[in-house]
């Protein structure tokens, strides 16, 4: 049987284990410390425990490793990486944004494009929708699927996986920099001109999509924005909620990607250049 290890009990870790665990499969997840987290389903009366193990005390070396800590949290989780893995480790990173893989040196790694959206209080994790993660389809990830088939995970595999991935840049780039920068849910979307500056900010970056060779058509904006119009009002996104925690941002793997793409190509994004300012002012301190 193989064994599985999921690093990060926050929404996207916690229900990739309760996925897995619910399938019958051996499955570790891991956090700075040891506890227990609690999974329930929004608007149910659905939930599973899961305990956590404290990543300093794992001795596995495991054959599947889901990386699920943010991407700023990824320099905090390296020193452990070659005790939780042997030579045929598979990796999955579960990140927003892109750029992340770059800091891996382990053959066997990709990164997932993550449709999970959910959110943690104190240890328990409400799941609101979706548990889809897309893979570039190879040899490695065609197996994977296939070993497990047993959870309710929703593996995706794509020989177009790069349109994927600035799929979901852009889908990240509008409703994460709203919310995060107006400290409010998916509530914020009733007002027109908030929806109107999601709309410019999923223009611009299909323009910048456009001149990395990926072209998507102009519905893409209707089609995002009808996602948007799917979110529960009291939903969140993840840099909405570390804005109102205090944490740092993923903003280098978003906005900031695109903004240095943007300028590589020479491109007109006022209202990228505009949100991605304002995102690095809001984490200046004194």
């Amino acid at each position: 049987m193989y064994t599985f290890g999921v690093i990060g009990p926050g929404a996207v870790g916690s229900v990739i284990g309760e996925s897995l665990q619910n399938g019958g499969y051996q499955v570790t997840l891991i956090g700075r410390e040891a506890g227990s987290v609690c999974v329930e389903r929004a608007g149910t009366t659905e939930f599973a425990a899961l305990s956590v193990e404290a990543i300093s005390e794992v001795k596995t070396a495991f054959d599947y490793l889901f990386i699920a800590v943010k991407g700023t949290q990824l320099e905090g989780i390296m020193p452990y990486l070659d005790k939780l893995t042997h030579a045929n480790t598979v990796c999955i990173l579960c990140q927003n944004g892109y750029g992340q893989l770059e800091e891996f040196q382990i053959p066997g790694a990709f990164q997932a494009v993550v449709y999970i959206s959910g959110q943690k209080k104190a240890d328990v994790i409400t799941h609101f929708r979706d548990r889809i993660l897309i893979l570039p389809e190879n040899n490695v990830t065609k197996k994977l699927k296939e070993v497990i088939t047993e959870s309710n995970l929703d593996l995706q595999l794509r020989s177009n996986y790069r349109d994927e991935v600035w799929y979901k840049l852009i889908v990240n780039l509008a409703i994460n920099s709203v919310t995060a920068l107006s400290r409010n849910t998916a509530l914020i979307l009733q007002e027109e001109k908030v929806r109107k500056l999601c709309e410019n900010l999923i223009q611009e970056g299909m323009t910048i999509a456009a001149a990395e060779g990926i072209h998507f058509q102009e519905k893409m904006v209707e089609e995002i924005m009808h996602i948007y119009a799917g979110y529960p009002l009291y939903m969140g996104t993840s840099m909405y909620y570390d804005m109102i925690e205090g944490k740092t941002m993923e903003i280098a793997y978003i906005q900031g990607y695109l903004y240095e793409k943007s300028k590589e190509h020479h491109l007109d994004t006022p209202c990228l250049d505009t949100v991605y300012s304002l995102l690095l002012a809001s984490e200046m301190r004194a």
